[in-house]
């Protein structure tokens, strides 16, 4: 059964999708990122490649030639057909519970301080807890 773990009051869901990715990668791990919708989706595409100076994060769109060969797949669509090579970790931006989310070893919920991503945060929390998924929760910003 898919490990949830609920990230929340993240003060920026971009930044802190490219570090969660970084240290995907470093562990090399391949991730994939669901973003709420193609308009985000190309905001976090700037971000991957602005994010550090000295950090390389390779990544392309989950429908892209060269995903199963990528570490770092972002996609706006639930219905994308993800490489079996890339089943490790989703990481999820959206609003929405992911349709795939049962073919990952792990998702983290990544919840930012606005309360209308909150509420519907807290929504999925009690979804995924009525259906016994093992829930762990980070609050960011605390020790």
């Amino acid at each position: 059964m898919t490990r949830i773990d609920f990230h929340t009051n993240v003060p920026d869901k971009l930044d802190y999708a490219c570090r969660l990715a970084r240290k995907a990668w470093a562990a090399n791990n391949r991730v994939v990122v669901l973003t709420d919708d193609e308009t985000q989706l190309a905001e976090l595409n700037a971000a991957m490649w602005n994010f550090s100076a000295v950090d390389f994060l390779p990544h392309v769109s989950a429908d892209d030639a060269l995903a199963a060969h990528t570490p770092i797949l972002l996609t706006a669509s639930d219905e994308a057909e993800l490489p079996h090579t890339h089943k490790e970790l989703l990481v999820n931006l959206s609003r929405r519970t992911p349709s795939q989310l049962t073919q990952f070893a792990r998702m983290i919920e990544v919840i930012s301080s606005d309360e209308d991503d909150a509420a519907a945060g807290r929504k999925r929390y009690v979804a995924y807890k009525q259906q016994d998924y093992p829930l762990t929760h980070f609050v960011t910003g605390k020790s």
